[in-house]
């Protein structure tokens, strides 16, 4: 692998790219933003820098790791579904408190739901057709 000459500061382009991970060891989801730099380096030949809160970072791409259990079975999606399904399941879980608050029908205190990894990945799942 080429070894970069300089600094940060000497990048060619700079590309903005968000992803969401989904661990299919341990189902914990998260989002990175990345700021990944082109570089030139002494050689002439093209390299590719990954930056994530001001760090280089590995390429997400290549070989990502789970930020809860270091598993590598990680599926990368697109930016916002991860916080699309926390958002879903937040909302499923505040509308039992509404229901009981406003005088629910049965009155009758509803478990807590305990999350599986099914239930994280759920709406990512293709229907065959």
């Amino acid at each position: 692998m080429s070894e970069i000459t300089g600094h940060r500061g000497t990048a060619t382009a700079v590309v903005h790219e968000s992803y969401s991970f989904a661990c299919m060891r341990c189902g914990h989801g998260w989002e990175q933003s990345y700021e990944i730099e082109h570089h030139v380096d002494a050689e002439g030949a093209q390299v590719v820098m990954y930056v994530a809160d001001g760090n280089v970072v590995p390429s997400p791409l290549t070989r990502p790791t789970c930020q809860n259990c270091d598993g590598h079975v990680v599926r990368i999606m697109r930016a916002g579904q991860v916080s699309s399904v926390q958002n879903s399941m937040h909302r499923q879980r505040s509308a039992p408190e509404a229901e009981s608050a406003a005088g629910g029908a049965s009155g009758a205190p509803k478990e807590d739901h305990h999350w599986h990894l099914s239930d994280l990945l759920h709406p990512f799942h293709r229907k065959a057709g």
